[in-house]
């Protein structure tokens, strides 16, 4: 395996396990609003605000990640 190679798998490691944490992150949200797990009757304030957190992340980390790995490559 070249170095570049082991590079890019580290990297496709670190995208995919950011998208999956953001994943469990919005289940977690979606958990919380709609279950009895806090409170009686789901808690939908801070179940929005972490199904929020999920969706930034797992949308806009991976972005803001390649970006940042674009800017160390130049």
């Amino acid at each position: 395996m070249s170095p570049d190679e082991s590079v890019w798998k580290k990297r496709f490691a670190i995208f995919a396990a950011l998208r999956i944490s953001g994943l469990l992150i919005f289940f977690l949200g979606m958990t919380i609003i709609f279950s009895d797990w806090l409170r009686p009757g789901g808690f939908l304030e801070l179940g929005l605000v972490i199904v929020g957190l999920g969706l930034t992340e797992a949308l806009l980390g991976p972005v803001l990640l390649k970006r940042a790995w674009d800017k160390d490559s130049k």
